[in-house]
């Protein structure tokens, strides 16, 4: 135990940090008469002086010690309970105790500094040679109070480390975690550009049912993997890298662009109606690549959530000073607990049995539609869900 206690740096250092604990130390010596305060470290094998103000040439500094068989401090670590002596002579209990003899004091007060964990930290204590008036209400109320002052500042101390250590291993968690997100992401899309590649091939051909089967689970697989490590990276990327980045152009026709995400998802999705209702009078400025992305995010959403046997119906049209693209689908009543959290990322809402994903698609969708200054919103009525994004007609 005795090799545990070798250094009391961080305690001495932890006191020294309390601006108030000099005042404390003077106003102490200046209400009592008495010309040695300090705040000590008791602990059963040491009394350590982590603070001191010595007016008497006492010797002790901050950092120096005494033996603590010595201090009637080692009584009051066992028994938590303040010792207050006016005068040595006169008093019953300490006028033959080795301690005031030893070190030729006649007055002695000294109070625990209990922390809020229970824990006895060591003592408030003053000392002097001459007698002095102490056991008096307003004195002890003084010490009791500086002595709660002192621990309330080491516990917010400890609190204070403790936190900063947390979040330094929640960054470094953090940063590792989004570094192998961004790396992991990059690397995978060469192999799987391959992979579709390979399936897109294959379907050109003429092939048997089953091999046409089995190259359109390739290719639509190979499909939701890239739409997946897209979301991942720009997930990784506006988080190490403080949003989404656009390419804007001022004379967007959007047209052509959402219909070609309407050809490649149909595609995928042979069996499932797509009603599309496009009313685009003039250009829109954009990024359209990210428009792109976020009307394939939203349409792959309904097109996976959404009621087989009914379709889903997709509205893109110039309002007067926005332009307007919405996707609704049949769903069931949602909850407004999943609806708060639709947009955050690895949030799912009410998953079916098979459907697989990380929850970033709409998480991404409305970052995009931040990055353009404009909204994405969603509204659930009976039997639907639609998705809408407004976004200015001129960024």
């Amino acid at each position: 135990m005795a090799n545990i206690e070798t250094d009391f740096t961080a305690d001495i250092e932890a006191v020294s940090s309390i601006d108030a604990v000099s005042s404390i130390l003077e106003v102490v010596c200046r209400t009592t008469g008495m010309g040695f305060a300090a705040v000590a470290r008791v602990t059963p094998y040491r009394w350590i002086a982590c603070a001191v103000r010595d007016e008497i040439q006492f010797g002790l500094k901050p950092g120096g010690e005494l033996k603590v068989e010595t201090t009637i401090c080692h009584e009051i670590r066992q028994n938590h309970q303040a010792v207050i002596i006016d005068h040595v002579t006169d008093d019953e209990l300490y006028a033959h105790h080795h301690t005031p003899a030893m070190y030729g004091i006649q007055s002695y007060i000294s109070m625990p500094i209990m922390l809020k964990d229970g824990s006895f930290f060591g003592t408030l204590c003053a000392i002097d040679p001459r007698p002095a008036r102490l056991n008096n209400p307003e004195t002890i109320g003084m010490f009791k109070l500086f002595a709660e002052l002192i621990s309330f500042h080491l516990d917010a101390i400890e609190r204070l480390a403790i936190s900063e250590l947390k979040l330094q291993e929640e960054l470094k968690t953090a940063e590792l975690r989004e570094q192998f997100i961004a790396i992991l992401g990059h690397d995978l899309r060469n192999p799987l550009g391959a992979v579709s590649n390979v399936a897109q091939l294959l379907l050109r051909m003429p092939l048997d049912e089953r091999t046409k089967r089995l190259a359109t689970i390739v290719q639509d697989s190979s499909y939701r993997m890239k739409e997946m490590i897209e979301n991942i990276l720009d997930f990784a990327s506006g988080r190490l890298g403080g949003g989404i980045t656009l390419a804007l152009k001022n004379d967007e026709l959007l047209t052509d662009l959402l219909n070609q995400v309407l050809t490649e998802l149909q595609l995928i999705w042979p069996d499932r109606m797509i009603n599309a209702e496009f009313n685009i009078t003039r250009p829109v400025s954009c990024d359209k690549r990210r428009i792109a992305q976020l009307f394939s995010n939203l349409l792959s959403n309904a097109l996976t959530h959404g009621e087989k046997d009914t379709p889903v119906k997709v509205k893109a049209f110039n309002a007067e000073n926005e332009f307007v693209l919405s996707v609704s689908n049949s769903a069931k009543q949602i909850s407004e607990e999943t609806m708060e959290r639709l947009f955050q990322p690895f949030s799912r809402g009410d998953i079916k049995p098979g459907q697989k994903g990380l929850g970033l698609g709409l998480y991404i969708a409305s970052e995009i539609a931040k990055a353009h200054d404009g909204t994405l919103t969603v509204c659930c009525t009976e039997g639907e869900i639609c998705f809408s994004l407004q976004i200015p007609a001129n960024l």
